[in-house]
């Protein structure tokens, strides 16, 4: 299955107040692995960035004054996207800012169905928290040395490592190596050892006969006929 790990940033936390994208940033995943595909662009927001947004992200008005607009890049964006669902840590503040672009451009906005968030997911496994994608990495020994700033692009990718982690399907990819390698090791063994002296029956004579009589009670087409006892026994034991 496909599906699409992502991050933005933005120049301030409101986009139906004239806050606008600044940076997308996806990488692809197949089947839980990543496949090295992704998509990155900055975004001119033709607006002034705010100290604090610059802070966080380190992306100046001067910086992206010659990027290109946002309905340049939307086609670009969205073919990459695909059908695929997509991952984001706090899903609604990318999906937020994400759809108010698209509207701007008059392009097809995201469904909120095709989310999920790895926040809902970190607070759900983890509920004593705190479940920000730092703290993440520092639980799941996930390298994030390079993460000075944010940025989408490295942000998604380090987010791609936690999803693995929060679902589970690293341990899984690993159990499944393990059981492989026993599989292979089972075959190595060659031929099943026969033991030398056949344990004692562990029913006794009176036992045996009373289950035999009681399977002659069922009537001819019992099941247990194919199983137990010889003929003889059981017509003795009908007769």
């Amino acid at each position: 299955m496909r599906e699409i790990v992502l991050d933005t940033e933005t120049t301030g936390l409101d986009p139906y107040q004239g806050d606008r994208l600044v940076e997308i940033g996806c990488v692809e995943l197949y089947n839980k692995i990543p496949t090295g595909q992704s998509f990155h662009c900055y975004i001119n927001p033709q607006r002034e960035m705010a100290a604090s947004a610059f802070e966080i992200h380190g992306l100046s008005a001067e910086f992206l004054k010659d990027k290109p607009l946002f309905a340049e890049v939307a086609d670009e964006f969205l073919a990459f996207i695909g059908e695929a669902p997509l991952v984001a840590h706090n899903a609604a503040f990318d999906l937020g800012f994400l759809n108010a672009e698209l509207e701007r451009a008059a392009k097809p906005v995201i469904g909120s169905e095709r989310m999920i968030d790895t926040l809902l997911l970190a607070r759900r496994k983890h509920p004593a928290g705190p479940n920000r994608l730092d703290d993440l990495c520092l639980r799941y020994g996930i390298d994030n040395s390079r993460r000075t700033k944010h940025g989408a692009l490295l942000d998604a990718e380090i987010l791609a490592e936690v999803y693995i982690e929060l679902i589970g399907a690293r341990q899984a990819e690993l159990g499944l190596e393990e059981a492989r390698a026993i599989g292979a090791a089972d075959l190595r063994v060659g031929a099943i050892r026969i033991r030398p002296v056949p344990l004692l029956a562990r029913i006794s004579v009176e036992e045996r006969e009373a289950h035999v009589a009681f399977v002659a009670s069922l009537g001819a087409n019992a099941i247990w006929r194919d199983y137990v006892g010889s003929g003889a026994e059981l017509k003795a034991a009908a007769g």
